[in-house]
């Protein structure tokens, strides 16, 4: 009764944000948004559809060759290659948007190089494209987030049975037609499904987009919220996008209505990497090396020497106290999703039913909202608390309290929790998921009453999932910026948002250690996933 009754509530609570954020959007249309509609509002949903397409298909080019050669093929470095190749997800767009932006102006050092070698003097006497643009961010944000869809389609391709592949080969197809006509068709559920993550991350992206100053409908909700004070128009914004985000679920979700069909590598097939010889090897290896590169050791290396250079501006009493207050909301967000995960997972656990799983369902569908969408279906709700509470103390004669909810920390921790909790609830469930039924009935057999049964056995069993939960909900919650920037109470600064300014004020020098420790903070959970897919394939 009691884990029936607290999974439901949990759930409903960590939902209400989706159902005020429609219930916000549903409302009479404005003139804020009615001008919107009538003006702009086409520009922001085409650079939206642009931008999304375009991170697709440059994705596709950039992962899928890595991935089947790092499946398929030995080359020097492999074991290396592997792992450095999912890197770049650990550098924040925004960061890699500004150095390469450094990198690559009409005062940066390769037009700097140009010019000297040829001898023009001015932009006039040549053509160089404009990075800050809308093919600039298609190219910066595939660069950071095409390891998703490199690390799916590399597990589809491990698990390809290698009798399929020999068989196209004797039938007269070459390796390129055998990859194009076998592999490809064969892992397109798990190709769909990185390219629906890459365009839920590419829809989140604010910082990239409002850097290069391209109009997008995330930099569209900013603008209208707290440029216009309009929060019905945002959230009409908001719900148009989240019509794309479940667009892309759904095309996700349908092509894997029929994944069991490809999937028929029964481990009797064990696969051998054949290794690559001549212009084969060498192209290969350009072209991992030069993801690796591009991706993230470049930007690495330059953010080191801004560090080593500006180290007495980067490291101030400012740091401290923003990485002070990253620490307290992403241990607060990363203790309440993992002990969220915890119950749900139990109770789904004990209860042995299909409606068991929908807790656990309805607090997973916050991990696909932005977090500019999310930050509009939070407010909502602490908003109205915030004066329900005020009203009931006023009605005792008391003074008012403020907004204690909507108007401090309060509101972040919530809503990164709500937007985390489904990465917990992943990691607890596949942890209680392997531990054995006949442990629950000894136990049981034995005695033990569920709570003492969830003490003594499944806690102890799970520790490793909780820890790595709470990690990878901690290091998300650190990186977040949308969700940051328009809930955070007057004063209040993350290292993120820090970050932000500076990259907006083209400063970004000054705030270098802050953003390597950004950096270093994404390679937590890139580490444990490596250690994870290294553990699985042994």
């Amino acid at each position: 009764m009691y884990w029936r009754a607290g999974s439901w509530l949990l759930a409903l609570l960590l939902f209400t944000p989706v159902l005020a954020l429609v219930y916000e959007a549903s409302a009479p249309t404005g003139e804020i948004f009615s001008h919107l509609r009538n003006t702009v509002l086409g520009t922001y949903i085409l650079n939206t559809v642009l931008l999304i397409s375009g991170v697709g298909i440059l994705g596709l080019i950039l992962a899928l060759p890595a991935a089947w050669v790092m499946a398929n093929c030995e080359i020097p470095g492999k074991r290396y290659l592997q792992w450095l190749l999912v890197l770049p997800l650990a550098m924040p767009s925004y960061i890699v948007a500004y150095i390469y932006t450094d990198l690559l102006e009409f005062a940066g050092p390769i037009q700097r190089l140009l010019r000297d070698l040829t001898g023009w003097k001015s932009a006039a006497d040549y053509y160089f494209p404009d990075i800050r643009s809308l093919g600039g961010a298609v190219i910066i944000l595939a660069l950071v987030l095409y390891p998703y869809l490199y690390l799916l389609a590399r597990t589809a391709f491990l698990e390809h049975s290698q009798s399929q592949i020999l068989a196209s080969r004797l039938l007269g197809c070459s390796p390129v037609s055998s990859f194009l006509r076998v592999s490809v068709p064969m892992a397109r559920p798990a190709i769909i499904t990185g390219l629906a993550l890459m365009g839920i991350e590419t829809l989140g992206d604010f910082a990239t987009v409002d850097y290069f100053a391209v109009p997008t409908l995330t930099t569209a909700v900013y603008d209208t919220w707290l440029g216009y004070g309009s929060l019905n128009a945002a959230a009409k914004l908001s719900a148009i996008m989240l019509v794309v985000v479940m667009l892309l679920i759904s095309l996700e979700k349908y092509s894997r209505r029929r994944q069991q069909l490809y999937q028929k590598n029964t481990g009797q097939d064990h696969k051998k990497a054949s290794p690559l010889m001549g212009w084969k090897k060498i192209l290969a290896l350009f072209w991992c090396w030069m993801l690796v590169i591009l991706g993230f050791l470049l930007p690495a290396m330059v953010l080191l020497d801004y560090v080593f250079k500006y180290f007495s501006e980067s490291w101030n009493v400012e740091l401290l106290t923003y990485s002070l207050n990253s620490l307290k909301v992403s241990l607060g967000a990363a203790t309440f999703a993992t002990m969220i995960a915890l119950f749900l997972g139990l109770y789904q656990r004990l209860q042995k039913s299909r409606l068991a799983s929908i807790p656990s369902r309805l607090v997973s569908t916050g991990y696909a909202l932005p977090g500019n969408v999310l930050a509009i279906g939070v407010l909502t709700p602490l908003t109205l608390s915030d004066h329900g509470l005020n009203g009931i103390i006023m009605a005792f004669e008391y003074p008012p309290v403020g907004l204690i909810f909507s108007g401090s920390i309060f509101a972040i921790i919530f809503a990164y929790t709500v937007r985390f909790s489904a990465v917990a609830v992943g990691s607890v469930e596949s942890s209680l998921g392997r531990v054995s039924p006949s442990l629950d009935m000894a136990s049981r057999t034995l005695g033990c009453k569920p709570s003492e049964m969830v003490r003594r056995v499944h806690i102890p069993m799970v520790r490793k999932g909780l820890l790595t939960g709470f990690l990878l909900v901690f290091i998300e919650s650190m990186k977040e910026l949308p969700a940051a920037l328009l809930l955070r109470p007057f004063g209040f600064e993350s290292l993120a948002t820090w970050v932000f300014q500076f990259v907006s004020d083209e400063k970004l020098e000054q705030a270098a250690l802050a953003a390597l420790i950004l950096v270093l903070a994404g390679l937590v959970p890139l580490i444990l996933l490596n250690r994870s897919l290294e553990a699985e394939q042994k």
